[in-house]
């Protein structure tokens, strides 16, 4: 089964995963259970992507402690928050906190099921989204300096006679560069090579002051 369908269900209380296990490797999940959030942190590093399923109430980290930890080593899988009932003001702070869900214990399989589902939806966009980024990256890291600064003229919609400029070279030595440029982008117009750059993080070129 693909790592796509992961879930991390994170719970002290032993009968709850035991339940929630059996729940979703019946509807066709794989379940990494982890018996408390320390446990989780823990092996977070070797951990697959997925979704996690968070118990709020847990002996020595809490819910929102992990999911602070998760914010802070810039993990952003889909996380569902697990409450009881009465914990509707600590549920809103996880949402705002970037919680994807909160749901109230006890609750119905199929909600959790519909839950999930959506969860994965965005897993699979964050996970989308990054390999454009990571290949953005790539195509900029072909670029000599130059070029390079080149591509944040074209981000400033900058013409190539500014740009020269800017950059204290020819017009004609510009052109050449960006040439060059493009066919290391591997893009065929210049809006190609705009939306490689911005996907990748280039910051548009900072023109003198006057210029």
């Amino acid at each position: 089964m693909s790592d796509e369908r992961l879930v991390h269900v994170v719970d002290d209380d032993e009968a709850v995963r035991e339940g929630v296990s059996i729940l979703l490797e019946a509807s066709g999940y794989e379940v990494s259970p982890h018996e408390s959030g320390a446990a989780f942190l823990r092996v977070l590093d070797n951990l697959s992507p997925g979704c996690v399923l968070l118990d709020i109430h847990m002996p020595e980290i809490s819910g929102l402690e992990v999911q602070a930890a998760l914010r802070e080593r810039s993990v952003d899988w889909p996380v569902i928050v697990l409450t009881g009932q009465g914990d509707i003001g600590i549920a809103v702070g996880a949402m705002k906190n970037g919680a994807f869900e909160f749901i109230e214990k006890p609750y119905e399989n199929q909600m959790l099921l519909e839950t999930l589902q959506e969860a994965f939806d965005k897993l699979e966009t964050l996970t989308e989204e990054s390999a454009k980024v990571t290949r953005a990256r790539e195509f900029i890291s072909r670029l000599s300096q130059r070029e390079y600064e080149i591509v944040q003229g074209l981000l400033a919609g900058l013409p190539n006679k500014i740009i020269a400029y800017e950059l204290d070279l020819s017009v004609r030595t510009v052109e050449v560069y960006r040439a060059n440029a493009m066919d290391k982008l591997e893009a065929r117009g210049l809006s190609t090579a705009v939306r490689i750059a911005l996907t990748a993080g280039v910051q548009p070129l900072e023109q003198r002051r006057g210029g």
